[in-house]
Order: C-alpha cells, then structure tokens, then sequence
C-alpha cells in the first residue's frame, strides 16, 4: 500500500522532478527506445543467425530504462540480450532515440499529469515556492510544451545549471542549486521524485522530506534508496487543513 502524506508549515518549497512526477514520458520514451531498439536487435541477429528477442514496451522499459541515465539503461538492456558494445555505439543509440522522443513531442505535445497540475496549483496558493528539476538538457522545453512552466518559480535541467552537478551525486547538485534559486535551505524543502538517483540525491542533500513517486509497482526500491514516503500519485500529497494565502498564481 502507498504512503500519505500531509506537507506541513516546516515545508516552505516544493521540488519536483521532471519526467515521471509532472510530465507524463514514458509512453512516448518507450515507443522511442523500441523504435530504435528493434532495427538494431535484428541486424545484430542477422549478422549472427541469432534469434530475434524484440523490445518489450512494458517490461524492457521499465526494468531497464524507466528513471535511468539513457546510457546506463540501453547498456544493461543489451546485456540482458547477452550483447556488449562500445560507448560510442551506446551513445549512438541513446542519441537517436533521444531524438526520436524529442519529435514526437515537438510535433504531437506531452501531457502533464493531472494530479501533478492540481497538487502545485495547490503549493502555490498555500504560499509555498515550487521549481521543477530534471538532468535532461530538454527537461524545459517539455514544461513549455506541457502548458505548466510558469507554475514554476524555479526551471532547472542540465543545459540551464550544467556546472552545479556533483560528481558523487550528479542530480544533488542541481537540487541545491534549485533550492538556493527559492531561497530557501534544504531543511526546509521537500523532493518529489520518481527516479532512484532522484530520490538518493535528495537525501544525500539532507532535504526535509524526500518524496518517492512509484508508478510502476517498486516502491522497496524507492524505500531503499532513501525515499520518506512513497505514493504512487500526487494526490496522496495532502496540504495540512488552513486558510489558502493569497496572492500566488
């Protein structure tokens, strides 16, 4: 069963990750992965008279990909396929399916999910300053694309902050940043993430409350990297029950 939890006054901002928490990726990130995936798993193949085993929308991507570095997950999916290849053939993929995802965005849009949408509005009525975070370097184009970035007082991804990164914890560093862009100290934010690294950056950084969003039936891995509570959606964020303040969009 998921966590509940009531935010309360020692929280004065909210930081939530990108893909997963606000944006609703996967499906279109999964489509991109397999439309690049499946060509080369058949070349590989063929060159070996190898059975063809295809990517698997499902469960290729969420146990290989799903809040991974691109990198990191076309790796371990191939050697799930018993293949190892060069960094720069890694690269090669992830770069094509990462463009692949980034046109079907460009020309169809993303959505944000609902729950997500009413929970900052909510934040942001009470007084509480938001910003949203991601590693990607296109994480503010899909708030753009989403219709939600200026729900934000603080957008952050790697093309707009590439030097806070910290070697041991890569996302803690643009956490910090964000939580030093809304005034506020670590003691005194809470993280919402749905990715392992995420959610272990946030409590490296010593935040008040660390937030797992798991979609995906894992919640033990969220737990294990250092996640307070976890949820399966942004409606098990509940505001403590007072008067709203006036004054935010």
């Amino acid at each position: 069963m998921a966590d509940r939890r009531v935010l309360g006054d020692e929280i004065a901002a909210i930081i939530f990750g990108v893909d997963g928490v606000v944006i609703d990726s996967a499906r279109v990130a999964a489509a991109a992965w397999k439309s690049v995936l499946d060509p080369f798993l058949r070349s590989y193949a063929a060159t070996r008279e190898a059975e063809v085993r295809p990517f698997e929308v499902r469960d290729d991507y969420l146990e290989h990909m799903h809040g991974r570095p691109r990198l990191d997950g076309v790796r371990d999916f191939l050697a799930s396929r018993e293949i190892t290849l060069p960094y720069d053939d890694l690269r090669g993929l992830a770069g094509r399916a990462e463009e692949l995802f980034l046109t079907e965005v460009r020309r169809h849009g993303i959505a944000p999910f609902a729950s997500s949408v009413d929970l900052v509005r909510a934040v942001r009525r009470r007084g509480l300053r938001t910003a949203a975070v991601s590693v990607d370097w296109y994480a503010a184009e899909l708030l753009t694309r989403a219709g939600v970035a200026e729900m934000f007082d603080v957008r952050l991804d790697g093309l707009e902050a590439p030097g806070t990164m910290l070697p041991d914890h890569p996302e803690c560093g643009l956490l910090l940043e964000a939580a030093q862009r809304l005034r506020t100290s670590p003691a005194r934010t809470a993280v919402v993430e749905q990715s392992p690294a995420g959610v272990s950056a946030a409590r490296y950084g010593a935040f008040a409350l660390v937030v797992g969003v798991d979609r995906i039936g894992r919640p033990a891995v969220l737990r294990d990297h250092g996640a307070d509570v976890v949820i399966n959606d942004l409606s098990q964020l509940w505001l403590r029950a007072e008067p709203a303040m006036a004054g935010r969009p």
